[in-house]
């Protein structure tokens, strides 16, 4: 992992020193609201429905034991015990008072956390594959270049300001965990023909009111090259961007308007007059950020202890069958903690039990937790043999839920509960289906099939991508839901397509039920995912079945 240098520091203690003057003049109304708003969300903080948000930075969803066990301090202190991850690898506090964010954002420095770009018209918090340097399918850890790019983008004077905000993902592996295609600008570490290391680079993706799946670039980007390439494109887009219309403003717009070919061509115009005012220091930068991401020492040993769990005990079975992985190193596995118990908040974690992660990951993961995208904390780095003391210790805190990829692993955003945006709930609905189909016991036989809510055209609950997706909007007053089907997330990615009128609240869990079962009984056996049933009957099916003739559903 990386760590700060006396410059990190420096720098986090000055910006902190700056936003306490300003919350300073706000309290004591020398800054109005309108005149304070820039300057808190340089600062991740925005003013919801009932109270400011906090929204802190996990940069490409990393983190060790004591910056866990900060997040659990500020959640305990300063909030109202407990802390919601975001599918932007953040977390966010939803009650903090203004007066003591400054408190918050000294003790986030203390362990080299803050929330600076989690907000604004700027690059936003880089993300990355939550099983970076662990996953058996990976090529590179991408995280190193993650935090090239998170350095460089950070107050970068041209970038500041710009149209709208920008999100860049980075992966190293062949399976998309990281959502590439729905980024404004992605890099996908590749090899060429030569078996050299390099990058893919794609643009244009986005969810949102107008939902696009991003387009290659550039299919192999020389290493030493990536970060001057990439400010070319940022900056080709800062200056065509749409800026009289904020929902036209994205890069996917710009790119749609003017063609890839043109912005491909204006990007290497602008690429031959950037690349030489980098002179070789980011390469010099990126050798010695990479140091930080060696990968432990993996212990040697067999798998008897696990063996032996997995053979008579079918709890922690069927929890291994589900939240494990395969990991590169012999003996190990990756580990992925739901926070989606059923009938939970999806992504909420106490204080109590981030700081249970903590002493896990410190005694028993090598020191490393992760955040995912789809709102989940991740043990990278576990030797087998620790699994059955690890799953008794998730299971005393109510962190050993066994659905990861099931239909209860919802991704949902914050909606009408929390957000000043949002025209609808999310966070009932997921409850909801959750309960459901923990009841039914249906959702082992269903398999993997991943429900994704957003209670706005925003997207934050990525809808548009689910193989269910839920959107909810407000019909005159009433809340409405528009389901879509056949969204993909992964390197196959695609925006699903609308199934007809929206229903009522009260009618969502239904029709997800009348789906499900159209599913089971179109699929052609039981190794037959959601989605290749879907894509191999088409949409009429589950049409016919959520539309029945004599049935009129609101439009």
């Amino acid at each position: 992992m990386y760590k700060y240098n006396d410059f990190d520091s420096a720098f986090l203690a000055e910006r902190n020193r700056q936003f306490r003057t300003q919350v300073e003049r706000r309290i004591d109304g020398a800054l109005t609201e309108d005149e304070f708003k820039p300057l808190r969300l340089m600062n991740g903080l925005y003013l919801q429905l009932h109270a400011y948000m906090l929204r802190v930075a996990i940069p490409y969803g990393t983190l060790n034991p004591n910056q866990m066990r900060a997040l659990a301090l500020l959640a305990a202190k300063w909030d109202k015990g407990y802390g919601h991850f975001t599918t932007r690898q953040n977390i966010q506090y939803n009650w903090p008072k203004l007066k003591d964010v400054p408190d918050m954002l000294d003790a986030l420095a203390e362990v080299s956390l803050h929330a600076i770009q989690t907000s604004g018209n700027t690059i936003r918090n880089v993300t990355a594959d939550h099983f970076a340097g662990a996953a058996a399918d990976e090529i590179e850890d991408p995280r190193p270049i993650a935090e090239l790019i998170r350095q460089w983008s950070t107050d970068h004077p041209e970038f500041q300001f710009m149209g709208r905000k920008f999100k860049i993902a980075v992966s190293g592996a062949s399976n998309d965990r990281a959502v590439l295609k729905a980024h404004d600008l992605a890099v996908q570490i590749v090899k060429n023909d030569e078996g050299e290391v390099g990058y893919q680079v794609l643009v244009g993706g986005g969810l949102g009111r107008t939902p696009m799946i991003g387009k290659v670039l550039n299919e192999f980007v020389a290493a030493d090259d990536l970060l001057p390439y990439i400010e070319s494109v940022i900056s080709v887009w800062n200056q065509l961007g749409r800026r009289d219309n904020k929902y036209k403003a994205r890069i996917k717009i710009t790119v749609h308007e003017l063609g890839l070919e043109k912005i491909r061509e204006l990007t290497e115009e602008r690429f031959a007059q950037v690349r030489p005012t980098f002179g070789g220091a980011d390469q010099a930068l990126f050798q010695d950020i990479q140091r930080h991401f060696a990968a432990p020492e993996f212990r040697d040993g067999g798998t008897e202890g696990f063996d032996a769990a997995y053979d008579s005990d079918p709890v922690f079975r069927a929890w291994a069958d589900t939240n494990l992985a395969a990991h590169k190193a012999p003996g190990h596995a990756i580990v992925t903690i739901s926070t989606k118990k059923h009938g939970a908040t999806p992504g909420d974690a106490t204080a109590e039990q981030m700081r249970e992660m903590a002493d896990i990951a410190e005694e028993f993961a090598y020191g490393e937790l992760r955040i995912s995208h789809e709102q989940n904390v991740i043990l990278p780095h576990v030797h087998k043999n620790d699994l059955p003391a690890i799953h008794a210790r998730l299971k005393a805190a109510d962190l050993a839920t066994a659905n990861i990829g099931l239909i209860s692993d919802i991704i949902a955003c914050p909606g009408m509960d929390y957000c000043a945006l949002a025209t609808a709930r999310s966070i009932p609905v997921a409850q909801e289906i959750a309960t459901r189909f923990e009841d039914l016991k249906m959702e082992h036989d269903v398999g993997h099939l991943q429900i994704k809510i957003s209670g706005c055209i925003n997207a934050c609950g990525h809808h548009h991508v689910g193989h269910i997706g839920i959107l909810g909007l407000d019909r005159a007053g009433v809340e409405n839901y528009q389901i879509t089907l056949g969204g993909d997330a992964t390197e196959t990615a695609a925006i699903g397509t609308r199934t007809g009128p929206g229903f009522a609240y009260d009618e969502i869990v239904p029709a997800v039920e009348r789906i499900v079962a159209t599913y089971l009984e179109q699929r052609e056996s039981a190794e037959e995912e959601f989605l290749q049933t879907y894509r191999r009957v088409g949409m009429e099916p589950f049409k016919a079945a959520l539309y029945p003739a004599s049935e009129k559903k609101v439009a």
